[in-house]
């Protein structure tokens, strides 16, 4: 197969009768799953912002995040193409659930007081394995995403990764609320009993549910227990997908930049508490924009849907602080969280189409080992920018009097700069990249692949028949 023609879909799967309520199954599982690692990551970022409010702090922990979401990206892909899903998810949810239940027995033993002294180690001891627990969790993500094509119809794929922005905004919002009022009513020790009580009770839902999956062949999986090859190649065969890459890594630089501040404008503006709330008032956006995606689709060109929510993301981060609005914050983070979905689903529906099933893992993976890794490098550099320089010059009369034309008045003024900059140039991003011949590249692989899907009436045998490989058998784990 030479690298400009792109590799037979695996849409037209033999998808289970019952695939798609299985789907919905691991897909609740998943995100309360997900509810949980977030609501003690939330707490934490919450919590120390609270206790020291420190903007470098936060932008640490986040981009921390993120950064080792970035490393262990292709081995979390190479783990789901080498196993069976179920498994990889029983697996991910029990390191999980060890790991924050070794953190928080060092919580109790080291004490609240200890832990909130950045001067001391154990803050950052503390941060580290709760980080180390919320990534392994984060697998279940990607295996999530190659469950879509293990379970559902290919022509309800786009319709399916709608429905996971919509859990995933439910999520967020219960998440945003719970974080600010457990941290502000209860404090962090509570904060993580709650937390390792909801994980405990995926898990008992998951071990006897029953997915219904092929035994990875010997043939498509890796002996490397981190296949970057495996995923390169993948990338590769398909004409402007490492392109598509790059096109969803614009979200994430905008991304890094609210990682970094825009929790400390919103407990500065409503307090922990009140921003908890105000933050999942926002977080119906994802929701909004998950069903819409669910119901309708991603457009005939998802390629072309993802640098349009770039540009409009970039847009509407750059104006929603240009005054101290409450409501124009809240608007703006609302219509941020509303695009997010939109760009989430077309990036899946492209890979589910174009990449064989047997190899998704390992793209998937290496789509968030470039993604995941923007957000922590532009947070480490604004994070510190702003509360050493940004912040402290706003702070003066000669910093209010020379952006007052621009950014009004109030006590956030220097990250509202930093907002402002990071979203006009993220739009001019992915204004550049609608222009690039990577685009009309990728755009045309994508309506070969679509031209050449079995229809939804196909059988198995027909689409096996297609690339010679006949049937074969189902299993169950």
């Amino acid at each position: 197969m030479t690298e400009s023609t792109p590799q037979r879909p695996v849409t037209g799967r033999d998808v289970p009768e019952d695939g798609f309520r299985t789907f919905l199954q691991v897909l609740v599982n998943t995100a309360i799953a997900n509810v949980t690692t977030s609501f003690l990551w939330f707490a934490l970022t919450f919590w120390i912002y609270v206790e020291t409010r420190n903007v470098i702090a936060t932008g640490v922990i986040g981009a921390s995040y993120m950064l080792f979401l970035s490393l262990f990206g292709m081995f979390f892909g190479t783990l789901v193409d080498r196993f069976r899903k179920k498994a990889v998810m029983v697996w991910a949810t029990l390191a999980a659930l060890a790991v924050f239940v070794l953190d928080a027995a060092f919580f109790f033993a080291i004490g609240e007081d200890g832990i909130k002294d950045l001067g001391l180690p154990w803050f950052w001891v503390f941060a580290v394995v709760m980080l180390a627990g919320s990534v392994v969790e984060q697998l279940r993500g990607i295996a999530l995403s190659t469950t879509v094509t293990l379970l559902v119809p290919e022509e309800r794929h786009a319709n399916a990764n709608g429905m996971v922005g919509t859990v995933q905004g439910v999520a967020m919002l219960v998440t945003s609320v719970f974080s600010g009022l457990s941290v502000g009513f209860l404090g962090m020790g509570w904060t993580l009993v709650i937390g390792i009580g909801a994980l405990a009770l995926t898990l008992v839902h998951l071990v006897p549910l029953r997915i219904p999956e092929e035994r990875p062949s010997g043939s498509e999986t890796s002996e490397a227990w981190v296949d970057v090859r495996g995923g390169w190649l993948a990338v590769r065969a398909v004409p402007g997908l490492l392109a598509l890459v790059l096109f969803t890594t614009l979200n994430n630089l905008f991304g890094g930049v609210a990682m970094a501040v825009m929790d400390p404008y919103g407990i500065d503006m409503f307090g922990v508490e009140g921003w908890g709330i105000w933050f999942a008032v926002a977080s119906t956006g994802f929701i909004a924009g998950g069903a819409i995606v669910a119901k309708r689709g991603i457009g005939k060109n998802p390629i072309r849907t993802i640098l349009i929510v770039v540009i409009v993301l970039g847009a509407a981060g750059a104006i929603s602080t240009v005054r101290e609005w409450a409501w124009l914050y809240i608007a703006g983070v609302w219509l941020f969280m509303a695009l997010m979905p939109a760009a989430e689903a077309a990036e899946q529906t492209v890979i589910q189409r174009v990449v064989p099933f047997e190899k998704q893992g390992r793209v998937f993976g290496f789509a968030v080992t470039f993604e995941a890794a923007a957000a922590p490098v532009t947070a480490l550099v604004i994070a510190p920018v702003a509360e050493l320089l940004v912040i402290p010059y706003m702070e003066t009369d000669a910093g209010q009097r020379q952006w007052e034309w621009l950014l009004g008045t109030g006590d956030s003024r220097g990250i509202a700069l930093i907002l402002l900059i990071g979203g006009v140039a993220t739009a001019a991003f992915g204004c550049i990249a609608l222009l690039t011949p990577q685009y009309r590249q990728l755009s045309e692989s994508y309506r070969a692949a679509k031209a050449t899907v079995p229809t939804a009436t196909a059988t198995a045998t027909e689409a096996d028949a297609a690339d010679g490989t006949g049937d074969r058998e189902h299993l169950e784990v």
